[in-house]
C-alpha cells in the first residue's frame, strides 16, 4: 500500500548465479549486507558482487512500511523466529529472539530508532587494541550512511526536537527524520526528566547520548514510511546480483600451502544445492546469530563445539560464538488517563483504525506515523548513591573472567565516575507487555527500562541435528546467560535500582498528571525487595540487540576474538565478517545506526585492501 524503494539489481536464476565468477560474495542481504554490497558495487563497475539472502522480498507490506505498525512483523514469515535456551536466571524461561529473514534483514523489522552511542563506547573498542574503531574514526561513516531531514521550526518548538544538524549526514541512503506526530504523553516527557535533574540533550548524536531528547527515526518523511537497507541497492547496478530464498550452508575453504582460503559458498535454493565462487572475498553479514553459526559449519571455531556437532575442524578459533552480549529490558506498566488518544484504541476500535489509515494515505501523517520517541539515557550516578556504586564496583572487581580487559572497562563504569547512558528509559502510551494483560475499560502506558552495559555474557553455537551433524537448517543454541551466576547477579542489582528511578519518573509532574497508578509491578511489589527481585526475574526480556559473537580480538588476537581490526577472520584468507557480531563490547544505543557505520567502514577497508 505504501510505495517504498526496492532493490534494483540484475536478476539471475540460482543456476546462473552459481555459474558466475563473483569478485565478492556477501552472505546476508540484511542491514549490513546490503550496505556493504551496495557500496562495493557502486565504487567500481568492474567489480562483480553477489548477495545471498535466505529470506524473500517485502513488496509494499504495511506491517513493515507503516511506522506505527512497528513490531507487527515480528514472529511472522520474515522472522527467523529463533529462541533462547531456557534461562536459569529468568526462572527457566525461554525467550523469543526475532531476527530478520527478508531482504533488508532486521532493519525491515525493527522499531526504526536511530541513535548513536557515546564517544567513550567506541573509544573503548579502540582501547582493546582495535585501531581505527574509536569515535573520531567512525563518525564519518555514521554520516555517510544517512540523510537527515531537519524538522520545521514549529515542530521543533512544540515537541522539543532540538538537535545539532552538523552531527548528521546529508547524502546517505538511509533517510532519517523526526516524526511529525507524537503520543499525547510526549509533551510531558522533557519537563518531567528536567524536574528530576536530567537535562535536555540537544546534540544527542554528537558524542554523548546522556540526557533526555526526542528521538530520530529511520523514516523517509517524503513518504512517511520505513527506510531500511534496501535503499543501498535502489539505483541500477549491472554488477550487483541478489539471490533471495538462498540459504548459505558453509563457506568453502581451500588449503593453500597450509593456509585456508575462502573461495566460495555452498548454498541451497528451493531444495537444490549450489556452489558460488568468490575470486576475492567472501563477506559474512548474516548477523550475530547466523555469522558464528556459518563459521562453525565451515569448520572455524572451538574444536570441542565442532567435534560435538560433527563438523571437521579446519581453523581452531576458540572465540567463535562466545562473548554474546545483549541489552536486558523490562516493561513497566502504568494505568493512565483513559481520555487520552492511546494507540491501544486503534487495535480495538475499527472505526478509529479506518480513519487513521485514511489520514495516513491522504496526508502522510496522523496516528499511523507515531513512534516511541520519548527517550532518556541516564548515568547510574544520577540516582544511585556513591556507597551503592562503590559496593557494586567492589563486587565486580572480585569476579574473575577470561576477558579481563573487557571486564575492567565494565567495572570502571560502575565506580561512580562514568558519565554514560547506563540505563535507557522510553515512555509511551499503550500496553507493550507480553505478560500483563490489563483490565477491560482501563488504558495503560509503558515505561521501558533497558540495561546498556550488562555483565551477563553468553554464547551462540551449533549443535548436532537430526542426522547427528549440524546443518544450516538446525537452529543454533542461543544462551545469553541472562542474570546467570555472579556476573548476572550484578545486572539484577542494577535493574532493581533502576526500577526505583523509573517509579520516580512516573510519579513526577507533569507526567504524573496522566498516570493513575502502577500496574506491573504494582505498588506492593515496589515496596518489597524480594517481590521486586522476583518480578524482575519473571519479566525481563531482550531488547533484541545481540553483539559480540564474532568480536574484534584487538591486542589478544585469536585468543580474544574472531576477526582483526580490518574484520578479517583469523586463520583464513579472503573471509571477513561485517555486521553487529564484530562489536567487542556492547554499546549504549539502539544498534542499527552503528551497524550501518560498521558496514560503511567495512566496505571502505575492503576497497582500500584491493589496492594495498
Amino acid at each position: 500500500m505504501v510505495a517504498t524503494q526496492q532493490p534494483h539489481t540484475t536478476p539471475l536464476s540460482a543456476g546462473d548465479f552459481s555459474k558466475r565468477q563473483f569478485d565478492f560474495v556477501v552472505v546476508g542481504g540484511g542491514t549490513a549486507g546490503l550496505a556493504v554490497a551496495g557500496r562495493l558495487a557502486a565504487a567500481d563497475p568492474s567489480l562483480s558482487v553477489g548477495v545471498l539472502e535466505a529470506g524473500g522480498v517485502s513488496h509494499g507490506e504495511d506491517d513493515i512500511d507503516i511506522p506505527a505498525f512497528y513490531g507487527r512483523a515480528l514472529g511472522g514469515r520474515h522472522d527467523w523466529r529463533f529462541e533462547t535456551e531456557p534461562q536459569a536466571g529468568l526462572g527457566g524461561r525461554t525467550l523469543p529472539w526475532p531476527r530478520g529473514k527478508v531482504l533488508g534483514g532486521t532493519s525491515a523489522l525493527n522499531f526504526m530508532t536511530w541513535n548513536r552511542a557515546s564517544r567513550d563506547d567506541y573509544d573503548a573498542w579502540e582501547a582493546l587494541g582495535n585501531v581505527g574503531w574509536g569515535w573520531d574514526d567512525l563518525l564519518p561513516f555514521f554520516k555517510k550512511s544517512e540523510t537527515f531531514h531537519a524538522p520545521s521550526k514549529e515542530l521543533e518548538q512544540e515537541y522539543d526536537v532540538t538537535h545539532d544538524a552538523s552531527s548528521f549526514g546529508t547524502s546517505g541512503p538511509i533517510q532519517v527524520s523526526y516524526s511529525t506526530d507524537y503520543s499525547p504523553s510526549h509533551s510531558r516527557w522533557h519537563q518531567t526528566l528536567n524536574a528530576l535533574g536530567v537535562k535536555t540533550n540537544s546534540a544527542h548524536v554528537a558524542g554523548s547520548n546522556v540526557g533526555v531528547w526526542t528521538n530520530v527515526n529511520a523514516v523517509d518523511p517524503r513518504t512517511a514510511s520505513r527506510c531500511y537497507s534496501t535503499s543501498y541497492c535502489s539505483s541500477p547496478a549491472a554488477n550487483l546480483h541478489i539471490l533471495t530464498e538462498a540459504t548459505a550452508q558453509e563457506v568453502i575453504l581451500n588449503d593453500s600451502s597450509g593456509t585456508h582460503v575462502a573461495t566460495g559458498v555452498r548454498f541451497t535454493h528451493h531444495g537444490e544445492e549450489y556452489v558460488v565462487s568468490a575470486t576475492r572475498e567472501v563477506i559474512l553479514s548474516a548477523g550475530s546469530v547466523k555469522s558464528p553459526q556459518l563459521l562453525e559449519l565451515s569448520g572455524i571455531g572451538n574444536p570441542a563445539v565442532l567435534d560435538k556437532a560433527g563438523v571437521p575442524v579446519k581453523v581452531n578459533s576458540p572465540q567463535v560464538g562466545e562473548n554474546l552480549q545483549d541489552h536486558l529490558m523490562l516493561a513497566m506498566i502504568f494505568e493512565v488517563d483513559p481520555s487520552l488518544d492511546n494507540p491501544d484504541k486503534l487495535k480495538s476500535d475499527t472505526s478509529l483504525a479506518e480513519k487513521a489509515m485514511e489520514k495516513y494515505l491522504k496526508d502522510r501523517n496522523g496516528p499511523l506515523t507515531v513512534l516511541p520517541c520519548s527517550i532518556t539515557y541516564v548515568p547510574l550516578k544520577h540516582f544511585a548513591s556513591a556507597e551503592y556504586l562503590a559496593s557494586l564496583s567492589a563486587k565486580a572487581a572480585s569476579l574473575s573472567a577470561g576477558t579481563a580487559d573487557k571486564q575492567a572497562i565494565l567495572r570502571k563504569r560502575l565506580d561512580g565516575t562514568a558519565n554514560l547512558g547506563q540505563i535507557e528509559y522510553i515512555f509511551d502510551l499503550g500496553n507493550w507487555s507480553t505478560f500483563f494483560k490489563g483490565e477491560d475499560g482501563k488504558q495503560y502506558g509503558t515505561m521501558l527500562q533497558i540495561l546498556q552495559y550488562p555483565f551477563s555474557v553468553g554464547s551462540i553455537h551449533i549443535r548436532p541435528g537430526s542426522s547427528g551433524k549440524a546443518t544450516a537448517e538446525d537452529k543454533p543454541s542461543i544462551d545469553p546467560a541472562y542474570y546467570a551466576g555472579e556476573h548476572g547477579g550484578l545486572d539484577v542489582e542494577v535493574m532493581k535500582e533502576c526500577v526505583r528511578f523509573a517509579s520516580s519518573i512516573a510519579s513526577t509532574d507533569p507526567l504524573a498528571g496522566i498516570i493513575r497508578q502502577p500496574a506491573s509491578p504494582d505498588a506492593s511489589t515496589l515496596r518489597s525487595e524480594a517481590k521486586l527481585r522476583e518480578w524482575i526475574v519473571r519479566n525481563t526480556i531482550t531488547d533484541w540487540h545481540p553483539v559480540g559473537t564474532c568480536g574484534m580480538g584487538g591486542r589478544k588476537g585469536i585468543e580474544g576474538g574472531v576477526v582483526d581490526e580490518r574484520l578479517r577472520v583469523y586463520g583464513v584468507r579472503g573471509l571477513r565478517v561485517v555486521d553487529a557480531s564484530v562489536m567487542p563490547l556492547q554499546i549504549s544505543a539502539h544498534l542499527q545506526a552503528t551497524v550501518y557505520a560498521i558496514a560503511e567502514k567495512g566496505a571502505h577497508m575492503i576497497l582500500e585492501d584491493l589496492t594495498a
